[in-house]
């Protein structure tokens, strides 16, 4: 696979009162695409159910983290989830348990030869489907 990375998002999620590790990273992937969005596909002219969205959250318990249910909030592409320890918890000041914050990084590529791109002799990228 000819896999060219078009673009990294950051985006940081939160679950102040319950705890919800999954609803961290949800939040921290919607973050990530609100604050980010590109019409990558659209600008260079590939379909969008072509997008290779890679997806790697970091929080301080990633077994906490239903990774098959991330995948429902892209509304097209190829999403694959990556949890790892990272992210932070953060004490209550009253004991009562913690905040969870969630790290995410978005890296949106596509399969240059499957989608019917070559490069140029200038090596731009050209003929994408249109």
């Amino acid at each position: 696979m000819a896999k060219t990375r078009m673009v990294t998002q950051f985006g940081m999620g939160t679950s102040i009162r319950s705890q919800d590790y999954t609803e961290a990273a949800a939040r921290g992937i919607r973050d990530a695409l609100w604050h980010n969005s590109l019409n990558v596909a659209d600008a260079f002219g590939f379909p969008k159910e072509a997008m290779l969205i890679e997806v790697e959250i970091g929080v301080q318990q990633p077994d906490k983290v239903d990774s098959d249910a991330l995948l429902g909030i892209f509304p097209y592409g190829q999403p694959s989830v990556r949890v790892v320890n990272g992210g932070l918890d953060v004490a209550k000041p009253d004991g009562s348990g913690v905040s969870v914050i969630a790290n995410v990084a978005i890296i949106v590529s596509f399969d240059m030869v499957a989608t019917g791109a070559e490069k140029t002799a200038s090596g731009q990228v050209a003929g994408g489907q249109s």
